[in-house]
């Protein structure tokens, strides 16, 4: 609740008054605390356009205000993200956050895109602890297991590496993330027990509520959930989607138009859109977001310890009746594609 002082705070080094009026939830069986706001690095990289001091003082302050949750992985930037972090974290004490990156997913050319194998798995583990400076991570997740050629190699071959590597120290906990959540249930149910935590993104935003039919199944695991993205990969926000967004054209259209109504009426989509997924969905343990600059940073602050003004408000309720009249996703259309390059090569 807010109020209250985590395990993760640190005098001197935090703004006292901003981390009480954080809220701090349980991340499923793992007994850490984390702040209901997180921190995605995934724009820190030039996937979303990026300059590299404004970045470690977006880690700075997003830390000082407390959140205690950072989220990367190899695949953002080719490790460029978690080569970002170790710079921003070399000055702050290791007490003060949790970290979590990833496995599985690397390289832009699909043919070394993924690599579930045991080999790649312990290499890469290396590798981000070398980039990140640290001596173990928090949590470690098998990175879009959607993409593996069935959840065998998954369960048989990266997940029993991360156990191993839980046993050596070099992380504490596991976890396991994808687009598609029925890929999660399945996982979650066929390696029963072996995953802490479950990140799913883009699944409960202004456009859809899929993670909501699965949020009992999670629970009746006992996962900490992690709920990603709440703008969509960018694409529910004023300055819109980058170039790779795997949305359809006609659903970009649709954001789009929501984007220039907010412009018109001075309001940022961006906030909406965070503020709607921060609502209610107490089964959730954090929100994770994106952000590269402080000033998104103080966006999604704002929306959480704020709340919408009138106008703002008045603006959501038109996007939901008038323009979000219809959920979509765009489940399905990065597989299409990686398979379709993947039989060529």
């Amino acid at each position: 609740m807010p109020g209250t002082l985590p395990a993760t705070y640190v005098r001197g080094f935090h703004d006292e008054q901003k981390v009480r009026r954080m809220e701090y939830r349980k991340l499923g069986k793992t007994g850490l605390e984390v702040s209901k706001v997180s921190f995605g690095g995934g724009a820190l990289c030039a996937n979303y356009g990026f300059d590299l001091d404004e970045g470690i003082s977006t880690v700075h302050e997003a830390l000082k205000s407390g959140i205690n949750y950072i989220d990367t992985a190899p695949w953002y930037g080719q490790g460029r993200s978690e080569e970002v972090l170790g710079q921003a974290l070399k000055d702050v004490p290791r007490e003060c956050y949790y970290i979590a990156t990833k496995v599985a997913r690397y390289d832009l050319d699909y043919e070394n895109m993924f690599d579930f194998s045991a080999k790649k798995t312990r290499e890469s583990v290396e590798k981000s602890l070398k980039l990140l400076g640290l001596d173990y991570v928090d949590v470690i997740q098998i990175h879009d297991i959607e993409f593996a050629k069935d959840l065998d190699i998954v369960i048989n071959e990266t997940l029993p590496t991360l156990e191993q590597l839980v046993k050596e120290g070099k992380a504490r906990f596991i976890g396991v993330s994808a687009y598609p959540i029925s890929v999660l249930k399945e996982c979650l149910t066929r390696a029963k027990g072996r995953f802490d935590t479950v990140l799913t993104y883009s699944r409960y935003t202004l456009t859809d509520e899929t993670l909501l039919e699965y949020l009992d199944f999670f629970k009746s695991q006992n996962i900490g959930v992690i709920c990603a993205a709440a703008h969509g990969l960018g694409l529910l926000t004023n300055s819109g989607p980058q170039p790779w967004h795997p949305a359809s054209e006609d659903q970009k259209a649709i954001a789009r138009r929501a984007s220039e109504l907010c412009k018109e009426r001075g309001v940022e989509l961006g906030k909406l859109a965070m503020y709607y997924t921060m609502q209610g969905l107490a089964d959730v343990s954090t929100f994770l977001v994106g952000m590269q600059t402080r000033q998104l940073l103080r966006i999604n602050l704002e929306a959480f310890e704020q709340g919408l003004s009138e106008q703002e408000q008045e603006v959501l309720r038109y996007l939901q009746e008038n323009v979000f009249t219809k959920p979509f996703n765009w489940e399905g259309n990065e597989l299409k594609l990686y398979w379709a390059a993947m039989k060529k090569k």
